[in-house]
């Protein structure tokens, strides 16, 4: 743990005795983060150091929140651009499953672990940062809280007009919460592949479904 933790810390090292001749530029100090972030972590199970890379989002939103501005709005838009391109939406067209299992989803936080096994059923983990029914005591704040979700939104008929645009807009959403904030801290469970098409539609289910417990 020791050696570990030495080596980790020598590119920062080297970066602050450097500053005794010259100034380290942004640069340097990300680089210098970069080398202790990839020496810190090790492979372990099913969990890579693939995860240390960031995509174009993960960059530009670090950056601005490191400079404690918001991100510039032409790139933001850009982001969500690029984002919205990779939302793929159900192969046969129906939107919602089952919200019986849509809950069962919701609560687990198993999957994609270095204890967990690839074969492992993924869970949404949904309720670390959202209230979602009322029965659940413990649940985060994290995020919204989206009891009555459909109830709100109006959405006594998924397949109606104005249903549907809602319907779409949770599946998106669900795909790929970057479509619509570049900076979402929400997990893209489409897009990274954290749950697959069934589950996301058990999970629509549990938000939009009439019959949901979410909705009554």
């Amino acid at each position: 743990m020791k050696k570990t933790f030495a080596y980790a810390v020598l590119p920062l090292a080297a970066i602050v005795l450097s500053g005794c001749t010259s100034s380290p530029s942004s640069a340097d100090y990300d680089k210098a983060t970069a080398d202790i972030l990839k020496n810190s972590f090790q492979e372990r199970g099913i969990a890579k150091l693939d995860r240390l890379t960031q995509d174009d989002a993960n960059r530009e939103c670090a950056a601005a929140d490191v400079a404690g501005k918001p991100i510039d709005p032409a790139v933001a838009k850009a982001i969500e651009a690029a984002n919205m391109k990779t939302v793929k939406w159900p192969s046969d067209g129906k939107f919602l499953g089952d919200w019986k299992a849509g809950e069962a989803i919701a609560q687990s936080g198993r999957g994609l672990t270095w204890t967990d096994t690839a074969s492992t059923p993924n869970g949404g983990n949904c309720y670390n940062c959202h209230q979602i029914s009322k029965e659940e005591i413990s649940f985060g704040t994290l995020g919204p809280s989206l009891y009555n979700y459909g109830k709100l939104r109006g959405v006594t008929d998924p397949n109606s007009a104005a249903g549907k645009a809602i319907v779409e807009y949770t599946w998106g959403k669900l795909w790929n919460s970057r479509a619509y904030n570049a900076c979402s801290q929400m997990p893209r469970v489409g897009h990274m592949a954290i749950l697959n098409e069934k589950q996301l539609k058990d999970v629509m289910a549990l938000l939009l479904d009439p019959a949901s417990p979410v909705n009554k």
